[in-house]
């Protein structure tokens, strides 16, 4: 390895340790302190965007990424994504906030786990029906199935012309290498207590039986998806049926589907908003992840090494296999 390969890897080495220091250093003093006496949560910030003359305010959360529940804030090679108890708290800190008179989740995903996006549509009627306040879905470019999922329940929900929506369904993957195996003469030895322990194991071929039983399972969660959508939009089941075939829509094919509400851009829905409030004039927040010194060292260090990390094949030893997940996500 070159030393300039060397000089990377050292230096990765010493921003971690700087990071870890710094991570124990700020969590001390950022629960003494912000959390003690201000109350506010430190993994994010209020920041303001439109300033208002009324009394109170408009919230608008960001979810961005993969709806997964799978983040470590504090892995040296970790990119900086979805976090999604971050994103929870977020949602808690706008309904219990009593200035706060509305909340706009701005959405750009591909979707994500089963019982992520639940958790989410769930936190969302909670906040309409417990705490009277009315939630608006803003699409970005992506708001496809798990996306749209969390979208059904909101009061209103707008899209750009463009945005790419619905991908309405259930998919679960696993590669199957059994040929490749066997042409290297290589041999999988399973010892299992039950038939289907090793299912969708990925060294044989999945017998009828076990197709049987994943089919099972992703037909109710498709059932769970429809239930939400015939909920949320007011149309029959029938017509949630003609369009939960899995296809993606335009914004502007959402729109004429009775998908959305509406088409426009984050800040005509924001005025859109302000109108229906009847509030006045409100000011308009976002919460912003607070990153800190420790993501900062993170992401520079990721930087640093990530051609070295392939170089050594490090990259494919520190990437976690959670192995096949329900899903509803857009895989293209």
């Amino acid at each position: 390895m070159s030393s300039k390969r060397w000089f990377a890897v050292i230096l990765a080495v010493a921003l971690f340790l700087v990071s870890s220091a710094v991570s124990l250093v700020t969590t001390v003093f950022s629960t003494s302190f912000e959390e003690l006496f201000s109350g506010v949560d430190s993994t994010f910030e209020e920041k303001v965007i439109e300033s208002g003359s009324a009394q109170g305010k408009i919230v608008v959360v960001h979810l961005n990424g993969t709806i997964q529940d799978n983040y470590d804030a504090g892995g040296l090679f970790q990119s900086i994504g979805y976090n999604h108890k971050n994103f929870l708290k977020q949602l808690d800190a706008a309904a219990e906030d009593s200035d706060v008179h509305g909340i706009i989740i701005r959405v750009n995903t591909p979707g994500g786990g089963v019982v992520e996006s639940h958790e989410i549509h769930d936190r969302i009627v909670d906040i309409q029906e417990t705490y009277q306040k009315p939630v608006y879905i803003s699409m970005g470019s992506l708001a496809a199935s798990g996306g749209y999922y969390i979208a059904a329940p909101a009061e209103k929900v707008f899209a750009n012309a463009q945005t790419l929506t619905g991908s309405i369904g259930v998919i679960m993957q696993s590669l199957n290498f059994s040929e490749l195996a066997e042409e290297w003469g290589i041999h999988s030895e399973v010892i299992k207590s039950g038939p289907y322990k090793d299912i969708l194991s990925s060294t044989r071929e999945m017998t009828e039986e076990e197709r049987a039983i994943l089919q099972e399972l992703i037909d109710e969660s498709y059932e769970q998806f429809v239930d939400v959508i015939e909920a949320g939009r007011g149309l029959s089941r029938n017509e949630v049926y003609e369009l939960a075939d899995g296809r993606i829509y335009s914004g502007k094919q959402a729109y004429e589907s009775g998908l959305i509400d509406g088409i426009g851009h984050l800040h005509e829905v924001i005025d859109q908003f302000r109108d229906d409030l009847g509030r006045g004039d409100l000011s308009v927040v976002e919460y912003e992840s607070y990153l800190g010194l420790p993501s900062l060292f993170s992401f520079v260090s990721q930087q640093f090494v990530q051609r070295d990390m392939e170089f050594l094949g490090l990259k494919s030893l520190i990437q976690e296999n959670h192995g096949p997940q329900l899903l509803y996500l857009y895989t293209n």
